[in-house]
């Protein structure tokens, strides 16, 4: 049985020398921003991949952040939930709702407690938020988040959303182990749609010694596009950020992939590596999974400020 408990958070910075964490000065992290270290916030540009990733810890209970000291494996048959959001927050688009989408979602978040939510068409201040709302369902939890802005074609920095933040995608990833770090991995597909300025990144979460969690917004305007986009995350950049990260872990993947199961000629199942299956939401959001976790069931959330469902799956761990 999984417990919620409803407690009050803080945003903390990660331990000094566990895997993930940032340096108390930016310039010992290679390729890392000038502006002053913020405890709370790490900026990871190693990979020189497109704009930097964002990212951060979040507990219910500050203390148990830093307890461990030695990896903490996923729970065996753990209920493992994912909760994949296109929340439709960039200010632009016509399903923008004045930002009430990030309430909703939060919502969502508090009524559903997923382990991992996968987060697209966000702003970055909507990610440290929504990772709050997640480390207070779990009481004595650890909350891990990370953002990744997509590319602006015409000034090669970060797409921007209406309100200046930048635009892109997002990850939370609730640690049901003991926390002993993690760290980032993002990139910016070399196959684009050439007609559209946005282009498309993607981003992953190695939760040291648990699991690996990613999530993508693939091309919308070209299934061609999309599917070598899919290809690529699923076949190239999972197993290199395995390789990188100290080998095989469980491993889920979330997001709005532009891609229908079924979809002629484009479909999503064809781009679901073996050792995978997927799950989804009978239009173009889904959820992949590593065989050795469980399929438990799934449902649509239905929203009302963003022209997606929430889409839950739930898994059991190996």
């Amino acid at each position: 049985m999984r417990f919620m408990t409803l407690r009050s958070t803080m945003i903390v910075g990660c331990v000094i020398g566990v895997i993930g964490c940032a340096a108390e000065d930016p310039a010992e992290l290679e390729g890392a921003s000038a502006e002053p270290a913020d405890p709370s916030i790490r900026r990871d540009c190693a990979d020189g991949a497109g704009p930097c990733v964002v990212s951060g810890v979040a507990v219910s209970a500050p203390d148990d952040a830093e307890a461990g000291g030695f990896a903490g494996v996923l729970p065996t048959q753990y209920p493992f939930w994912v909760l994949q959001l296109n929340l439709c927050n960039s200010g632009f688009a016509g399903c923008y709702q004045g930002g009430q989408s990030i309430p909703e979602g939060s919502t969502v978040i508090r009524n559903n407690a997923p382990d991992v939510v996968t987060l697209n068409e966000i702003c970055e201040n909507d990610v440290p938020q929504l990772a709050s709302t997640l480390a207070n369902v779990y009481s004595g939890s650890t909350v891990v988040w990370a953002f990744k802005a997509a590319v602006d074609r015409r000034t090669g920095g970060p797409y921007k959303c209406k309100n200046g933040q930048s635009y892109g995608i997002g990850l939370l990833a609730h640690i049901p182990g003991t926390y002993s770090g993690y760290a980032t991995y993002s990139g910016v597909y070399s196959s684009q749609d050439t007609s559209s300025n946005e282009e498309r990144v993607w981003v992953c979460v190695a939760a040291t010694g648990n699991y690996y969690a990613c999530t993508t917004h693939l091309a919308s305007t070209s299934g061609s596009v999309a599917l070598n986009q899919c290809k690529y995350l699923m076949n190239t950049a999972i197993p290199s950020v395995r390789s990188s990260a100290g080998g095989y872990r469980p491993t889920v993947m979330g997001g709005d992939l532009n891609l229908k199961y079924g979809g002629w000629p484009y479909d999503a199942q064809s781009c679901v590596p073996s050792g995978y299956f997927r799950k989804g939401d009978g239009d173009v959001q889904h959820i992949m999974a590593t065989t050795d976790f469980t399929f438990s069931s799934s449902k649509k959330i239905s929203m009302t400020y963003t022209d997606h469902p929430g889409w839950f799956v739930a898994l059991t761990a190996p």
